[in-house]
């Protein structure tokens, strides 16, 4: 079960946040979307949940309109997101410095944050990222185009054929399965109402924080898919242009949102580690009987479904033990855990 605690925004809202894990303390930024307890669950985002508190003390919060959070919006622009990332951070007392994660529209808080608050932040972690909304690209038709985005997401959100959800949720994760573009359009429904979504969107395209870049002092590791629909990959270049000491490494994929089963998300792994200079934990906790019978079934290479159907549970249940497995492992991936096996 996930712990959740709750702030007071500056507004008068709740903010609902959650600090599990062991490790170096890292926070990450609210992005779009998020559902504190259902991420754990999700095929999109589980495997984020599992190896961000499976190698950190980790901090993350659910947005202002989304999740377990007041599904009012009070004010939405870059002020407010910025003071939520602080009064989070303040009231959960997390180690300083700390490394901070953020994706998509939660990288202009971030950057914010870093540069008012320099001595906090030992690492800046962009991944998906931009600084400047559709509206602040010079790319009109890219706005026209995020602006018909708005209009279906605001009259086709609740709609039973989920053809107008897909128009929207596709653009995450284009390269997902059936399985895992239905969770997203589910999470997507119980994050937020088709309104407030809607506003939260046409907040991100006003969104704009370009003047904060150059004043980023920590170390800034701007990765990116190449084939982003959320974030072109020209907002990753100019991160990394415009931050003082900016890296930029470009990921194989086509999803704004990685997934487990692509080659980009070890290497995702792999760079934060290598970044933030953290290793896997050790753990002394044995693996069940069950967690063992699990285990075997990833070392057969199979799905999570064969495994399910080999034990005679639902997949869900499989899930939650391989989030089990990984966190005792101290490892991310399933070809993580394959090779940690067969070490003497």
């Amino acid at each position: 079960m996930t712990p959740v605690r709750f702030i007071e925004t500056h507004d008068g809202l709740s903010l609902a946040w959650s600090r599990t894990g062991k490790g170096p303390p890292l926070v990450k930024a609210a992005a779009w979307l998020t559902h504190l307890e259902y991420d754990a669950e999700s095929p999109v985002w589980s495997h984020w949940v599992r190896f961000l508190e499976g190698h950190f003390d980790y901090l993350r919060y659910d947005e202002r309109g989304c999740g377990l959070s007041d599904r009012k919006t009070g004010a939405l622009n870059l002020t407010s997101w910025t003071n939520d990332l602080e009064r989070v951070i303040d009231a959960a007392k997390i180690p300083k410095p700390f490394a901070l994660l953020a994706m998509s529209q939660g990288t202009g808080a971030a950057v914010e944050y870093a540069a008012r608050h320099p001595e906090d932040v030992s690492h800046l972690i962009l991944c998906g990222g931009y600084a400047r909304g559709v509206n602040h690209r010079n790319n009109p038709e890219a706005a026209k185009f995020y602006a018909a985005i708005i209009d279906v997401f605001r009259m086709g959100w609740d709609s039973s054929n989920p053809t107008f959800r897909e128009v929207f949720t596709k653009r995450f994760i284009p390269d997902g399965n059936p399985e895992k573009v239905q969770w997203f359009n589910d999470l997507c429904g119980r994050a937020t109402s088709p309104e407030i979504g809607a506003e939260l969107l046409a907040a991100r395209g006003d969104m704009d924080a370009t003047a904060a870049l150059r004043n980023v002092e920590c170390p800034t590791l701007v990765i990116h898919a190449k084939g982003d629909n959320i974030a072109p990959l020209e907002e990753a270049r100019f991160l990394a242009r415009s931050i003082p000491s900016a890296e930029l490494v470009v990921l194989p994929s086509n999803n704004h949102i990685l997934q487990e089963q692509e080659p980009a998300w070890e290497a995702f792994c792999t760079q934060i580690l290598a970044f933030v200079g953290a290793s896997a934990p050790e753990t002394s906790n044995p693996l069940t009987p069950r967690e063992r019978q699990v285990l075997d079934g990833i070392c057969a290479a199979k799905s999570n479904k064969e495994i399910a159907r080999d034990l005679g549970v639902s997949d869900k249940t499989v899930r939650n033990q391989i989030t089990g497995i990984f966190a005792k492992l101290g490892v991310s991936t399933r070809q993580e855990a394959i090779l940690k096996m067969q070490r003497p």
